[in-house]
């Protein structure tokens, strides 16, 4: 659907001006319906994931201790960091894919921010209730009933925040104990700690800060704004067709109104304050509110829907070389993350030279190299490693092995190989390969057997 909007050029990302406390409004509509179901969605994942079990321990968790995370059958350490670049560029990409075609999207409907703000909000209208009498209640005097009245909606606040600080702190360690301690009162002084920090946190965040934090410190607010072109998709108000703005009866309409009927539903509805009316705003988190009130009121006054709307100043169906550009940087990621699962071992080793000397000689006239091979297991079964020398002559037993590591333990092993002196070398490589003998996968190292220096 296209709108008669300002032309390109005049698009303006206005400053905001410092303002009160924002009421908003609760609003029922299609877009509400939607966020809601989502939101429902992500906080029961985010809730539930912790107390998933695989292989009877927690699914998902990262353990700071142990320099860990914990991810079903994989346990991925700091040597896997390649996958957390991988994951963490894919998530950006796919996020300027998305604000490339629908803007601010990912604000107004998934935004850990605004999810648990326009949860605050809720509990402020079940208890102090409509926003008009919420300004009413704080414009009063200190009275008995106001103090109960903030007293309960902070309290539900607390209790909120509390509890989103030990989901959130179940990430970091095992839901159940967590859970246990934290409600017998006997978790480690380190474990409350950082709970009462994160409720803290999500208290103010949520309850305090709301839209300021959208405005003023989210960086995302401050750069999406280049991301938008002609054919981006937000919410914009037809000005054509609602200008001249004001108020009328139901009954029929003046020829010299638009059909805007200057209500204010829309800016009162909306999360970070703005009239939408006034242009395009980069503090527009595209939540959709503004949408679902004017539909209300243009059903009312049996007008066309869509005077707000999601809508592209251009619309078309032009090659957007951005987005093209976008998407390859997206499967580019998802095939990097591919490789490097389908090439990952699950077993880290270290092969160091003898730190006291290069080499040594022995008696018989053997020259003899010391190595230290230490051997990681990322797995999460006890395991059993082959450690075998090729591409060198040497003098004795070329295999050892290192048996029944734990998961998570480092195990060292120190061989000794001795070749003859030729006189002919001063340096020879040759392989160490290390076998999980369970998985059967190998790593190899290129090492250098040292020989003495030969003078010419």
């Amino acid at each position: 659907m296209s709108v008669n909007l300002p032309d390109e050029s005049a698009i303006i990302f206005k400053v905001p001006v410092a303002q009160d406390k924002i009421y908003i409004r609760e609003q029922q509509g299609y877009y509400q319906r939607l966020r809601r179901t989502l939101n429902i969605l992500l906080v029961a994942l985010f809730i539930g994931l912790p107390w998933i079990s695989w292989q009877g321990e927690q699914a998902i968790l990262f353990d700071v201790g142990a320099q860990t995370l914990r991810f079903f059958a994989w346990v991925l350490y700091p040597q896997d960091l390649m996958v957390f670049v991988l994951l963490f560029s894919l998530a950006a990409f796919v996020l300027f894919y998305v604000t490339k075609k629908y803007g601010r999207v990912w604000c107004g409907f998934s935004c850990p921010q605004t999810v648990w703000t326009l949860l605050f909000n809720w509990v402020e209208r079940r208890i102090e209730g409509t926003h008009h009498q919420s300004r009413a209640l704080d414009n009063q005097p200190w009275s008995w009933k106001k103090a109960g009245l903030k007293s309960a909606k902070h309290l539900a606040w607390a209790v909120i925040a509390g509890l989103t600080a030990m989901v959130f702190m179940s990430y970091f360690y095992p839901a159940k104990a967590l859970y246990s301690d934290v409600l017998t009162w006997s978790a480690s002084a380190l474990i409350s700690g950082w709970v009462v920090f994160f409720a803290a946190c999500t208290y103010i965040n949520a309850g305090w800060i709301r839209e300021k934090m959208c405005l003023h410190m989210c960086p995302y607010s401050r750069f999406q704004s280049v991301m938008f072109d002609a054919q981006t998709k937000l919410v914009t108000y037809d000005v054509a067709r609602g200008e001249h703005r004001g108020p009328r009866k139901r009954i029929a309409k003046p020829r010299e109104l638009g059909d805007c009927v200057d209500c204010n539903l829309c800016v009162q509805v909306c999360p970070v304050g703005i009239d939408i009316r006034n242009g395009l705003q980069y503090e527009c988190i595209n939540c959709g509110l503004c949408v679902d009130a004017c539909n209300q009121v243009m059903d009312k006054f049996q007008y066309a829907r869509n005077l707000i709307s999601f809508a592209a100043l251009k619309p078309g169906r032009t090659v957007n070389a951005a987005l093209i550009l976008y998407g390859v940087a997206i499967m580019a990621m998802v095939v990097g993350m591919v490789v490097w699962a389908t090439n990952r071992v699950d077993f880290e080793v270290n092969v160091a030279r003898d730190r006291q000397q290069l080499y040594r000689e022995h008696y018989s006239g053997l020259i003899e190299n010391t190595f230290r091979i230490s051997v990681l297991n990322k797995s999460n079964q006890v395991a059993d490693y082959r450690v075998d020398v090729s591409g060198i002559k040497i003098d004795q037993q070329s295999q050892t092995a290192i048996e029944a590591v734990e998961p998570g333990e480092k195990r060292e092993t120190v061989i000794t190989l001795s070749g003859k002196n030729t006189g002919t070398n001063e340096r020879q490589h040759f392989y160490i390969t290390t076998t999980n003998t369970l998985s059967g996968q190998t790593v190899e190292r290129d090492v250098v057997f040292i020989y003495p220096a030969v003078e010419k």
